[in-house]
């Protein structure tokens, strides 16, 4: 008999080890990415004080108008989150991709934040 393989319990455990290496940079902000399978969305996150910073998502008002979709849309994310994380004054961050694979989707944010001048 096969067992069933639970995606969600999956994921759950890779995030785990995200924040077995997170205490040690604490101090920084962190950049968290959720995408589900029509949006994708992005918030810098200081832990410290528990606050979010900046945060910018694929179902904006200001973004429905661009219609875009997939990876367009999300190198458009990295690039907004990037300039409002930047104009709150934060340059360097931890990159938190929430256990999903670094791949596709995730990796166009980063790269497009990185180019917009996020340092991680």
């Amino acid at each position: 008999m096969y067992k069933k393989v639970n995606r969600k319990e999956l994921r759950k455990l890779r995030k785990m080890g995200f924040w077995k290496n997170r205490k040690k940079h604490i101090k920084k902000p962190r950049l968290c990415v959720f995408r589900s399978s029509k949006n994708i969305q992005a918030q810098v996150i200081d832990d410290e004080n528990r606050k979010v910073i900046c945060c910018a998502a694929s179902f904006e008002s200001s973004l429905k108008e661009v219609a875009l979709t997939g990876k367009p849309m999300a190198e458009k994310i990295g690039e907004i989150v990037a300039k409002r994380a930047i104009e709150k004054g934060i340059k360097s961050i931890i990159f938190d991709r929430n256990g999903y694979a670094y791949h596709g989707r995730v990796q166009v944010l980063a790269d497009s934040a990185r180019k917009a001048g996020l340092e991680f």
